[in-house]
Formats: C-alpha cells, sequence, structure tokens
C-alpha cells in the first residue's frame, strides 16, 4: 500500500480541492454531497449515541462527516490531554471534552477556516470552550510541541494525506509516551494504479 503520492502530485491542489469542499459542507451541511452527514447517520451506520449527540449543538453535529467511530476503539479518562486531527465542526471534539471533564483538555486542529469557526463557536455553546482549543492546522504540520498530549484522535482524514509516513510521524511526536492513537479511516485491501493515485477528483470523490 503506497504511503506517499506520484512524482509529480499536485500535492497544494488537493489541499485547495479538500479546503473548498469543507468550506461548503461548513456553510451548507445540508446541501448535495456524495457523503453522508449529521447525527442520524452518525448514529446509524458508526454507532454514536444518538442521545448523546442530541446534547451537542447542531453546528457540531450537521457538519459531521465521519467514516468511523474513534471513541468505540477506547475510553477516554477525565482529565487526559486529547488532540483531534482534522476536527471538522466539532463533534468528536466536544464528545471527548465531555469524557476528560473539567480537569482535562481538548485542542482541534483543522485545515479549513469555516469548519475551526463552527468548532470553536459549538464549543462555546456547549459550556465547554475553557477546556477546548481550535487551531489552524494538518496531519502532516501538527501545531504542538513534543510529547504534549495523551490521546489522538481522527476520523476519516489521514487517508487524505499525501504523506501518511510524515502525518504518522507527526502524531507519534506529540504523543507523550504511553500515549494513544483512536484513529478511524478508509483503508483499501490492493494497491491503487499510479492513474488512480494521480487523480484528484478520485481522491476527493
Amino acid at each position: 500500500m503506497a504511503i506517499t503520492c506520484p512524482a509529480g502530485f499536485d500535492a497544494s491542489k488537493l489541499r485547495e480541492e479538500v479546503r473548498a469542499m469543507y468550506k461548503r459542507v461548513a456553510r451548507e451541511p445540508e446541501g448535495d454531497f456524495h457523503f453522508h452527514r449529521g447525527p442520524e447517520y452518525a448514529a446509524e451506520f458508526l454507532s454514536y449515541d444518538l442521545e448523546q449527540l442530541s446534547h451537542l449543538p447542531s453546528g457540531a453535529t450537521a457538519c459531521f462527516a465521519g467514516v468511523g467511530n474513534p471513541h468505540s476503539i477506547d475510553a477516554i479518562e477525565p482529565g487526559r490531554t486529547v488532540l483531534d486531527v482534522g476536527c471538522g465542526a466539532g463533534m468528536d471534539l466536544l464528545i471527548a471534552a465531555q469524557a476528560v471533564g473539567p480537569t482535562g483538555r481538548v485542542i482541534g486542529i483543522d485545515m479549513t477556516e469555516a469548519m475551526r469557526r463552527r468548532a470553536a463557536e459549538s464549543a462555546k455553546e456547549a459550556g465547554v470552550a475553557e477546556i477546548v482549543e481550535v487551531r489552524d492546522g494538518d496531519a502532516e504540520s501538527i501545531p504542538l510541541e513534543d510529547y504534549s498530549v495523551d490521546v489522538v484522535i481522527s476520523n476519516g482524514v489521514l487517508n487524505l494525506t499525501t504523506d501518511k509516513r510524515r502525518a504518522f510521524g507527526q502524531i507519534l511526536r506529540v504523543l507523550r509516551p504511553g500515549g494513544r492513537m483512536l484513529l478511524a479511516d478508509i483503508v483499501v485491501n490492493n494497491e491503487l494504479s499510479e492513474g488512480i493515485r494521480n487523480d484528484i477528483d478520485l481522491w476527493t470523490a
């Protein structure tokens, strides 16, 4: 399985395509997209607790477009410091904030400004803004200090990175010794052809 893009791949164009798509999701979550969104989808297909989601701000849940449920992998204990890589509008971020409680800290990074704005607004609405911070950043360049977090969560983001070795290296860099990764993502069983890996439209499809 390739972990880097073919030589000559336009990574900057892919970033702009991804930003544009999720900017649209942030602004019009009920719009026409090729992927599922929202709390009902999260509960029905990904085993989130719909009752729990109903108590979160709709600005966070309506834009949810994850592919799995990182919270089902393992529990996040109170007092922990959690990083959400590609936090989007903040649904997983807020669930993590509920888990760590007032003695913990949750940091979300996302490269789409409209999503970061929604996540920050939702944290205020949920009453957890004191322990939640939202930063500009992405998986290949995480804006955190070395060994600064206990748990890294991510949902459907790492498959969009152009250099997965670098992305995982960044995650390992910021994790404290004994830290954990709770990752939900898309994988494929077979090697993709170079033609497919060079097609930006397929990356975002």
